[in-house]
């Protein structure tokens, strides 16, 4: 595997913009691809994301393009783009990048209506590329400030595996490798939903007890939905499980936890939502991921409770009195 030197970064919002400060740190060629041509040309001209990352300031060499075709000399692309938008930009990506250039998810979520993982949209759009993904609990503040972070990095490909983590590894940030990327990408597109459980308590002033049982039990679901479709138990314990469900679940830069906390404070969804540019991926996931346990006969009564109350319109008290009503079970890793 030759090395990646020039890494090509699809999205310009706060994660992939912290991200390519990552690669920039590790020594690699960055261009960032962004929709926004206001947003491509501040990073060039001013060396800033401020609507994204405000008070980060970018190194001159990270140059940012609005036109795919930059991906011509990628060695890698790493893939930041919404969840719910990776197919569609991929498909437009796809004829300018080279046969068997890795590709990166670093999107978390289930695709709405399909109810695919990031990979298998990925494997769709994108035959030709090789895929790993990304992931683990990382604010994009604290990543593009070079704070200490730790990520999963997961790939099937030994070699492609190696190669990118030595391509982006630093000090600072520290990949951890696996082979299990359907386990990295499960632990991250479900916390979203879990989290926005865990702010609807603090909203609702449910207490330190209950925020805690919703995480654990949070966990129980993460675990029972990797299982079943191929994931193995060490990396839904690992930093892309465990670790990436306690970030969000607990700090206030998260996106899906400040929405739940509107909401569990009496804020309407839409009212939230408007005007915003961030997206909060437990909204769009909620419904796939639950649709895709469905189809699995796997039980996940707090992601279900989220998705009926930001896409169902479900009352909050209610859902709250239906999850407290369920019969008492033993208590198992996996139950």
């Amino acid at each position: 595997m030759p090395e990646l030197q020039r890494i090509a970064i699809i999205g310009a919002g706060a994660w992939g913009t912290a991200l390519a400060t990552v690669a920039w740190r590790a020594g690699r060629d960055v261009a960032i691809w962004g929709r926004s041509p206001e947003i491509t040309a501040e990073i060039n001209g001013s060396h800033s994301n401020k609507t994204y990352l405000p008070d980060i300031a970018l190194d001159p060499a990270i140059h940012a393009a609005s036109d795919l075709a930059m991906l011509h000399d990628a060695d890698a692309a790493l893939w930041v783009t919404p969840a719910q938008h990776l197919r569609e930009i991929a498909a437009r990506a796809a004829p300018h990048l080279r046969d068997g250039t890795p590709v990166v998810l670093c999107c978390k979520g289930f695709e709405q209506g399909s109810g695919e993982l990031m990979t298998e949209v990925a494997a769709e759009a994108l035959p030709k590329s090789s895929i790993a993904v990304l992931s683990g609990p990382t604010f994009a503040a604290e990543v593009a400030r070079g704070l200490p972070t730790a990520v999963t990095l997961a790939a099937t490909d030994s070699a492609l595996g190696r190669a990118l983590v030595q391509a982006l590894g630093t000090a600072a940030f520290r990949p951890y490798l696996s082979a299990d990327p359907v386990g990295a990408e499960v632990g991250g597109a479900v916390k979203n939903v879990l989290a926005i459980a865990c702010g609807i308590a603090i909203g609702r002033k449910l207490g330190d007890n209950a925020r805690a049982a919703l995480l654990t039990r949070g966990l129980a679901e993460i675990m029972r939905l990797g299982l079943a479709l191929g994931a193995e138990p060490a990396t839904l314990m690992g930093l892309s499980g465990l670790g990436d469900l306690t970030l969000t679940c607990n700090g206030r830069q998260s996106r899906n936890l400040s929405l739940g906390i509107a909401l569990g404070e009496g804020q309407k969804l839409a009212d939230y939502l408007a005007g915003r540019r961030t997206v909060a991926e437990g909204v769009s996931s909620a419904g796939a991921v639950v649709a895709r346990a469905r189809s699995l006969k796997v039980e996940m009564p707090i992601a279900d409770a989220v998705d009926a109350i930001v896409n169902r319109n479900a009352g909050i008290g209610e859902t709250i009195s239906t999850l407290l009503s369920r019969p008492f079970k033993e208590e198992t890793a996996s139950v």
